[in-house]
């Protein structure tokens, strides 16, 4: 029994606290895909072809992302779009708030859908790319050209027009798969 309860608490769908009871944990997408992020770190770290397999995995997610938030986006959303790129715009300088918010920009345009595991799989995805690989070396220079393409991907999707933004998206994520670099090869 402990044993079968500590797989339990190992996989998080439990909290073991000594001197009580075992409190049962609350199931979302999100809970269940962040378990994945040490794998998916040791996946990134071990096998460096996996992170252009998460390159085009992420092109093809956010592209499909952007065309359902085209398709569906109110004025609220995309409101809530360029109140995040006016927050990224207050980030220059600042190299890490600046990717925090364009992490938040890119899940924005994914919780435009409504659905919460299209929405924990881009946030696990943006985990992915932006801690385990060295972007911050890489971002100085581009967050001009990035705010640009973050206002016309806004844009199309507040014109909704699918076509338009996932060129858009498409151009936008093509130009900074550079900046993803494998740890291994920041020397």
């Amino acid at each position: 029994m402990r044993e079968a309860l500590q797989h339990l608490h190992t996989m998080g769908l439990i909290t073991i606290s000594h001197g009580e009871r075992s409190r049962v944990n609350a199931l979302s997408a999100d809970s269940v895909l962040s378990r994945v992020d040490d794998v998916a770190r040791m996946l990134l770290s071990s096998e460096p072809d996996q992170l252009d397999h998460l390159k085009q995995a992420r092109r093809m997610f956010e592209c499909g992302l952007v065309r359902m938030a085209a398709q569906t986006a109110t004025e609220a959303d995309v409101a809530d779009l360029r109140d995040l790129i006016a927050a990224q715009r207050d980030c220059l300088g600042d190299a890490a708030r600046f990717v925090t918010q364009d992490m938040a920009f890119h899940a924005r345009i994914a919780a435009i859908s409504g659905n919460p595991i299209l929405v924990a799989t881009s946030q696990s995805m943006l985990r992915w790319l932006f801690q385990y690989h060295g972007v911050l070396l890489h971002w100085s220079g581009n967050e001009q050209i990035t705010l640009r393409e973050h206002e016309a991907i806004t844009d199309l999707i507040a014109a909704h027009d699918p076509d338009g933004a996932v060129t858009a998206m498409q151009a936008h994520l093509d130009r900074s798969v550079g900046l993803y670099a494998h740890q291994n090869a920041q020397g």
